[in-house]
């Protein structure tokens, strides 16, 4: 019985080990000070930083509304296509995706965007993107997405391993429609920064 409990305390260590190392908590990577109290600032060196690595402007199909429902108000908007461009991605929004949203009570809603890109060397890449969004929230607060991508192995399967944050904003056309007409959203620009 000792012997069993003593290899199973064994086991147990490796493991942490195991899944130490597999989250990156290996000796030399930034932790905190031995003895930290829980909630302590982490040392800088820790803080994730943020890295601005390609724009997408996506052109959008009038919304097709379903209307109140009993989760909330839902409808979704076709997406038709649109241009990417940046430091480390370009390429083209591949018509035919939707971005589905369900706006639920105090105004506030969710956003589902699942849509495909064509980099420049042909490549195709799969977007989910996903966020919560509260017009009239407080001042200077933004709509903050959470994008994921998915990549055929090669040159641009750092998508599929990063982690990134978006900021939606929304691309009026320049002449506004005319007055008593429903807004016309266009298009949207969506900023992409990758976690470091």
């Amino acid at each position: 019985m000792v012997i069993a409990a003593a290899v199973s305390s064994r086991a147990r260590a490796r493991a942490l080990v195991a899944m130490a190392a597999l989250l990156g908590v290996a000796a030399g990577s930034a932790q905190q000070p031995a003895g930290a109290e829980l909630g302590a600032l982490p040392p800088p060196d820790a803080l994730p930083r943020v890295e601005f690595v390609f724009e997408a402007r996506v052109t959008l199909a009038p919304a097709t509304v379903l209307g109140e429902t009993g989760v909330g108000h839902r409808q979704y908007i076709p997406i038709t296509g649109g241009t990417v461009a940046g430091p480390k991605f370009k390429g083209e929004v591949i018509p035919g995706g939707w971005d589905y949203q369900l706006r639920t009570g105090g105004g506030c809603g969710t956003i589902s965007a699942d849509y495909f890109w064509r980099a420049e060397d042909g490549a195709v890449i799969h977007i989910l993107n996903e966020g919560m969004m509260c017009p009239g929230g407080a001042k200077g607060e933004r709509t903050w997405l959470h994008p994921r991508f998915e990549a055929p192995k090669g040159p641009h399967d750092w998508l599929t391993r990063g982690t990134f944050v978006a900021s939606l904003e929304a691309d009026r056309p320049a002449t506004p429609p005319p007055a008593g007409a429903p807004p016309v959203m266009g298009a949207i620009r969506i900023k992409v920064y990758q976690i470091k």
